[in-house]
């Protein structure tokens, strides 16, 4: 007797595909779908492709549903993900911030549209190859970390709606990268025990950003104009090539020598301004954050000492909250470095997600 019917999202990796594998085990039927997010360059030989996106995985995608023996389907999500991801990748660059597209794309693309697929197909659940766990606690369902430390991608997750994760499955979520190589192996798929996987967004070539305005912003050589460098006393101290190469924390790429090293500590986009400052110029002991989401909002007014995460590969430091739900200022217990406008701040307790928000200046 089946558990219930998925809509397995599938990249044609190796954490989607034994995902499904173990769905299928634990006696899920399972609908496959890849969506469709961008067009790649492959064809004009810009760059190398790359990602979850590209039709060679579509394809690898489809052909492992059908051999596994479930239906697979293709869906064409790109006007929506240019739309809602990547028009907000290019406004946050054109204006002085570094945006999340991971954290975007999640929200609005894999949990908003692929649910709406999944009630067309009448699943009961969506699952996705994510390194991630889910808790039910005081009525609340809590997005959790990994048991894979190294994995946990909760950070990219935090806006994922609590009504969308009632319906959510992440299968790997209490297995590490290796036990799910593993896992792969001993079920004879030894070509992909092996396989590598990117890290990089996956509609930008070769990781490179600048590139990526430069053939996707109209007029980008008349909005992206030399300006100047300025100290933290707000004196100039050079010239830069256009606000919008550079990012908090930047050290390399200035193209203008100091004598020691210099940091981007600021962007002012409205004056073509980027401040530079020593290291220790970028620690702070407070940030504030907007566009904010609490799993249950009076708890944590209650109790407000969290653990905050500012970037993915950074450590939750413990830190103080002051929220009214949609934007809060949090105080941390030791300074942290480099907090990045548009960036996500993302709150734990106990390992579980319990808000977040997008860091403003």
């Amino acid at each position: 007797m089946s558990k219930g019917k998925v809509l397995m999202a599938m990249s044609g990796g190796i954490d989607s595909t034994m995902s499904a594998i173990l769905l299928q085990e634990q006696g899920y039927e399972l609908v496959g779908v890849t969506y469709r997010a961008w067009d790649s360059m492959k064809e004009s030989c810009l760059a190398k492709e790359k990602g979850c996106c590209t039709i060679d995985a579509i394809m690898e995608a489809k052909r492992m549903a059908e051999s596994l023996g479930f239906e697979h389907h293709i869906i064409d999500f790109r006007e929506n993900f240019r739309e809602l991801v990547i028009q907000n990748f290019i406004d946050e660059y054109m204006n002085g911030r570094t945006p999340n597209p991971c954290v975007l794309c999640n929200a609005t693309i894999k949990w908003g549209k692929l649910i709406e697929v999944a009630d067309q197909f009448g699943c009961d659940f969506i699952a996705t190859g994510h390194y991630a766990q889910i808790k039910e606690e005081n009525g609340h369902r809590y997005l959790c970390a990994a048991a894979d430390t190294h994995k946990d991608q909760t950070y990219f997750l935090w806006k994922i709606r609590e009504e969308y994760l009632a319906r959510t499955i992440f299968p790997l979520g209490q297995y590490t990268k290796l036990e799910v190589r593993q896992m792969a192996k001993d079920r004879g798929y030894e070509k992909l025990s092996t396989k590598t996987e990117s890290q990089e967004i996956c509609f930008v070539p070769n990781d490179d950003y600048r590139e990526f305005l430069k053939n996707n912003v109209e007029d980008f050589e008349q909005k992206c104009v030399p300006g100047h460098f300025v100290d933290m006393q707000g004196r100039k101290i050079g010239m830069h090539q256009g606000f919008q190469n550079y990012t908090i924390g930047q050290r390399k790429g200035l193209r203008v020598a100091f004598g020691e090293p210099r940091y981007v500590a600021g962007i002012n986009a409205k004056k073509n301004i980027v401040k530079l400052g020593e290291r220790d110029d970028l620690l702070t002991s407070t940030l504030h954050a907007m566009d904010c989401q609490f799993t249950d909002l009076e708890a944590v007014q209650k109790n407000p000492q969290v653990y905050a995460r500012i970037r993915y590969r950074s450590p939750a430091t413990l830190a103080t909250v002051e929220t009214d739900g949609k934007k809060m200022k949090l105080t941390f217990e030791e300074p942290v470095w480099g907090v990045t406008p548009g960036q996500s701040v993302v709150l734990y307790q106990d390992g579980k997600v319990i808000g977040g928000g997008v860091v403003k200046k």
